[in-house]
């Protein structure tokens, strides 16, 4: 009989080795999940963690910027940014020309531009486009296709306001006026949420939001946009009736030294940068300087009245209407024969001002400029904004002194200058400018004595309101105006130019009871006149006529009231009294 048994027993080692194999996989198999549970647990989490969730950005949009009744400058509002994940986009060419024709753009483009990026994971699609219009694209659900929420910047006053509100970039950083200014200030914290994604990038669960986003600040600039549109409205008619190169602008409220209103042409729209030329960016206003002229003459007969040799009825002799100072010969227009210092003013008498400045010495007319704020910064904390030149000797040569007396060899801005007639008008006392809404006005520092510059308010009314005062064109009617006008050769390689000139005219109203200084200079009039007080006089009466009405300025030259008799009224027949 032939006995069975199990084929484990012909060979006991073979199956203890199975068995032991068996026991050692078992035993590591439990170790490793142990481990993978247990010991690495929540390393493992964290890593799966890593490949799902995501911090994504919570936009925070960039501060306010108003004029100061807070009619919006600079706003943002927000926008979608498309981007996609060409890895995964490359696998579905046949709707590459459905997506290229949702963005706009040229299919063979859009399709060289996705082969070459092939390899990455993210490239923009198309930036800051209207909610609308970026949720048409994404409802074509195409894959690798993914969305943003951004903010873009827009300026609904476009160029009326552009030279000092500037503008951002495509990431909402200041690049250009009080944009860059007060960059910081405007900017917002972006916030932070944590999201769950798949592989894809697709959304599968906002679990949280880590930080919040904080919206940047607020800022009330001080200009009205009123005075704006009528000074940017004025300028640019000016400029294409006399065929002018540019032109500046510059309101100032004396009482406050807020700035009211700065127009510059040419100017650009920071809402369309496309055909943007650098020179169009330039606050000429804050910028460029030039070589004022006559309405220097102001601070000269200043100067002169505070030296205490000088009365404004003292009387000068200007003939011949010609002068020789060293190697230089000094001209005014005409031979204004005898002149007391108001008619030094109202003639602009270069020989009138020369002979002061030679008596008094130029040290005095330097001082009171610096004190004005000439050849410093006016402390806007504007970008790019240049100091002007005022130089000093140690011992002033004749030809300087002479060429200081009536504004050549000097540079400004025209801001300086409407600073320096603003303290001229608030009763010599220099206030600091202000870009931004004043509260509580500053003390000031007395530069010229009081009782001077009233004098002096007195002698600019003769410019605008005498017979034969080369300012009549700046009168505004109901009220009393004062200001210089200056005719100014510009300077070149050599010399000064012939047939190119720079048309200013600096004033005051109104002159009873002050409240604004402005200042403009037209660059280069081509057609037809190029006297200040034919070109830039008219411009000056203008923005002061609007800025005197809409702020409700009291009139202070008004024809008195005529007393009229009426007849005494007679009972009509019938009526019983």
């Amino acid at each position: 009989m032939i006995s069975l048994k199990p084929n484990g027993s012909l060979h006991p080692w073979r199956f203890r080795v199975v068995i032991g194999v068996l026991a050692i996989c078992s035993a590591l198999i439990s170790w490793r999940i142990v481990e993978l549970q247990v010991m690495d647990g929540g390393f493992l989490k964290n890593q799966g963690d890593k490949r799902s969730m995501r911090h994504t950005v919570i936009p925070a949009h960039r501060g306010l910027v108003t004029d100061r009744h807070g009619e919006p400058l600079a706003v943002s509002t927000p926008v979608l940014t498309l981007w996609a994940n060409p890895s995964i986009l490359i696998n579905h060419e046949p709707r590459w020309n459905e997506l290229a024709k949702a963005l706009g753009t040229d299919p063979k483009t859009f399709a060289e531009r996705l082969r070459a990026n092939a390899g990455k994971e993210f490239i923009y699609l198309r930036r800051h486009m209207t909610p609308q219009d970026g949720a048409t694209v994404t409802a074509l659900k195409i894959p690798g296709v993914n969305s943003i929420e951004e903010y873009r910047r827009f300026y609904p006053t476009g160029e009326v306001a552009a030279h000092l509100v500037g503008f951002t970039n495509v990431d909402e950083a200041g690049q250009e006026g009080l944009e860059l200014t007060y960059n910081d200030w405007l900017q917002g914290v972006p916030g932070k949420r944590q999201v769950l994604q798949d592989r894809r990038g697709r959304l599968i669960k906002d679990v949280q939001v880590v930080s919040n986003a904080r919206p940047g600040n607020d800022l009330a600039m001080s200009i009205d946009l009123r005075l704006q549109y009528i000074a940017h409205r004025e300028l640019r008619e000016a400029l294409k009736n006399f065929g002018a190169k540019a032109g500046s602008a510059v309101l100032v409220d004396i009482r406050t030294g807020e700035i009211l209103a700065m127009a510059n042409h040419p100017s650009y729209n920071p809402n369309n940068r496309a055909n943007l030329k650098p020179d169009m960016m330039r606050n000429r206003a804050l910028i460029d300087v030039f070589e004022p002229g006559s309405p220097i003459k102001t601070f000269t007969v200043t100067a002169a009245l505070m030296s205490g040799r000088y009365q404004p009825t003292t009387v000068m002799d200007t003939r011949p209407g010609t002068m020789r100072v060293s190697t230089m010969t000094v001209r005014d227009h005409r031979n204004y024969g005898m002149l007391d210092l108001s008619g030094v003013i109202m003639k602009s008498s270069n020989v009138g001002s020369v002979k002061l400045a030679l008596d008094i010495g130029a040290e005095n007319i330097h001082n009171l400029l610096q004190q004005l704020g000439l050849g410093e910064y006016t402390g806007l904390g504007f970008p790019g904004e240049s100091t002007g030149s005022l130089p000093s000797h140690r011992k002033w040569p004749l030809v300087e002194t002479a060429t200081l007396s009536y504004g050549y060899g000097i540079s400004v801005t025209a801001t300086q200058l409407v600073q320096a007639y603003a303290a001229l008008a608030n009763g010599g006392r220099r206030l600091p400018l202000s870009l931004l809404k004043v509260s509580e006005p500053s003390e000031g520092t007395q530069v010229i004595p009081e009782h001077i510059s009233k004098q002096m308010l007195t002698m600019l009314r003769g410019v605008v309101d005498s017979e034969g005062g080369t300012g009549s064109r700046a009168r505004v009617p109901g009220y009393q105006v004062g200001g210089k006008t200056g005719t100014v050769h510009k300077a070149i390689n050599g010399g000064y130019a012939e047939d190119r000139y720079r048309s200013v005219f600096a004033g005051i109203a109104p002159i009873s009871n002050p409240r604004f200084a402005a200042v403009v200079v037209i660059d280069e009039p081509s057609k037809g006149e190029y006297y200040g007080g034919l070109v830039a006089a008219p411009v000056f009466g203008e923005i002061m006529s609007g800025a005197l009405r809409l702020l409700n300025v009291t009139p202070d030259d008004l024809p008195a009231l005529q007393q009229v008799e009426l007849p005494p009224l007679q009972p009509q027949e019938g009526s019983r009294g």
